[in-house]
């Protein structure tokens, strides 16, 4: 086997174990599951025992197994407390097997602090016209470019700007960069299990954001 296949065959092994939290020194690195949930959890309100689903968004090394992207992680409510007087709200979910077309992993991993934030970003602009000087490229339709001026004015008055008939549209997308849950902490709880405390409201996941799971709360990598 040549050392050029070598290095490329483990390239695609090493880039799904990679992480954005950092290791201590000497320590193994924890897989991390960032996966998009399927349905609403508030603790409190949804109960112990209820089943979840989630579908992976990135590749990871899991045990010596590469679970693909999209591989759907099955797992349960754990822990559902609601936030009442003095009383702190906690909750722990546990996802305990991953599956996909071609096959499954056992897991044994929990909701950690840490999710990936919907933010927006600008929206194309639809200013129609060339981007080179249109008096070099004028087709005859539309307003003649001024052949002193750069800007293609392709409608008699057409400008792009707060007026423009098109306005540049916001679309939300998921940030790549996680962050922490505001207000939250962990705490470790059995033999292995991990649950987030609030003690300032109820906490609350949204159907649709991705959350991290892992076997350890995360580091951020410096």
């Amino acid at each position: 086997m040549s050392l050029k296949f070598l290095f490329f065959g483990l390239l695609p092994v090493a880039l799904c174990s990679s992480s954005l939290f950092g290791q201590q020194k000497g320590t193994i690195a924890t897989p991390e599951f960032p996966v998009l949930l399927q349905q609403n959890v508030t603790a409190g309100k949804t109960p112990v025992g209820a089943k979840i689903k989630a579908k992976l968004c990135i590749a990871t090394l899991a045990n010596g197994t590469v679970v693909p992207k999209n591989a759907v992680l099955s797992g349960e409510v754990v822990e559902s407390v609601a936030k009442t007087g003095n009383e702190p709200s906690r909750l722990s979910l546990r996802m305990n097997l991953a599956q996909w077309k071609d096959g499954q992993a056992t897991l044994d991993v929990y909701l950690t602090t840490w999710y990936y934030p919907t933010i927006s970003e600008p929206g194309q602009n639809l200013q129609y016209g060339p981007m080179q000087p249109a008096n070099r490229t004028w087709d005859g339709q539309g307003q003649y470019p001024d052949p002193n001026s750069k800007v293609y004015r392709p409608f008699p008055g057409g400008e792009a700007g707060k007026d423009s008939p098109v306005p540049d549209t916001p679309t939300s997308v998921t940030s790549n960069r996680p962050i922490a849950m505001k207000d939250i902490a962990t705490e470790h709880f059995g033999d292995s299990g991990i649950r987030l405390v609030s003690k300032h409201s109820n906490i609350k996941l949204d159907k649709y954001t991705t959350y991290v799971f892992a076997a350890g709360e995360l580091v951020p990598a410096k």
